[in-house]
């Protein structure tokens, strides 16, 4: 018999999927609803100090093998956000609360105002690639990292994870800095820069220019990144990047992911996704001979073979 059953960080997750940030999580009901599709965890929706609008039209562009999004950090604020956190909670599942910040100071701040609103535990978002002045601007500098996940866990009593992103040279390097500022987990990968271009309007589709490709055609990148990782760190990481099926999770598991995150399958298959990559995990553990997640974790290293 196959066990899906997981920790994170301390968290105990039925299975090891999650709602990634930036889904269906800026409501308690979606988040409530992604709760009763079986999801094992749910990330929130990314949010700040104050309100924002976030980026005009277009903000999607969808792709052959995925999409490419500038929504530019939309949200209600952490003062009106704590309501739907309080109704997501009702769901039975851990809620990770989701920060950004233009300032290191901003996003310990906003860590310890998600916890206080009820989160099970943090994740900082270093790596938004389309929003200036926050994300990957801020969590491409290991020093900087280093820095906002140490003064994040001063300010909180829950458990905090880095969400680094893959536009840099070494992600190893991001790894190991939030390793030594005291994060208990990472999460790997957020989106890749990207852009696309009418032609005959010989101009940008997206109303940012610029913005972030998720889906399928990033699995390669966040596989390599979160097995890249695994080998520099110690604490769990979270695999995220274009996972639509069961295989598709185990192949981040094996590159040495604890738990994956689905976001862009979310959009294109809707909420019945989590229980059908469950049920491919089960059985493709089951045909091979894994009794528990534990048993795949990192196996794809040569020295776990």
């Amino acid at each position: 018999m196959t066990d899906l059953s997981t920790e994170v960080c301390g968290l105990r997750l039925r299975n090891p999927t999650m709602l990634a940030s930036g889904v269906l999580d800026e409501t308690g009901k979606s988040m409530l609803a992604a709760a009763r599709a079986g999801v094992g965890a749910i990330v929130t929706k990314s949010v700040g100090m104050d309100q924002r609008p976030g980026h005009p039209n277009p903000t999607i562009v969808e792709l052959e093998h995925g999409l490419l999004n500038a929504m530019g950090l939309p949200n209600p604020g952490i003062e009106l956000f704590s309501s739907e956190l309080k109704e997501a909670k009702k769901g039975g599942v851990p809620i990770i609360g989701s920060v950004f910040g233009g300032t290191e100071q901003d996003i310990a701040e906003l860590a310890a105002l998600m916890e206080k609103a009820g989160a099970d535990a943090i994740e900082l978002n270093l790596s938004c690639p389309h929003a200036k002045g926050y994300g990957a601007e801020l969590g491409s500098s290991p020093d900087r990292v280093e820095s906002i996940c140490r003064l994040a866990k001063q300010r909180t009593h829950v458990p905090v994870l880095a969400k680094l992103t893959p536009n840099t040279s070494s992600i190893a390097d991001l790894a190991r800095a939030a390793e030594k500022g005291g994060a208990d987990g990472l999460v790997a990968i957020n989106t890749l820069k990207g852009m696309a271009i009418d032609p005959e309007a010989r101009m940008p589709i997206l109303g940012n220019r610029f913005g972030g490709l998720s889906g399928p055609a990033i699995k390669p990148v966040g596989v390599r990144c979160v097995y890249e990782i695994y080998e520099a760190v110690e604490i769990p990481i979270v695999g995220v990047g274009g996972i639509a099926s069961g295989r598709d999770a185990v192949e981040y598991m094996m590159a040495g992911a604890t738990a994956v995150q689905v976001g862009t399958a979310v959009w294109t298959h809707g909420m019945d996704v989590f229980s059908r990559i469950c049920k491919e995990m089960s059985r493709f553990m089951k045909d091979n001979g894994y009794r528990s997640v534990a048993d795949m974790v990192g196996v794809a290293h040569p020295d776990k073979r």
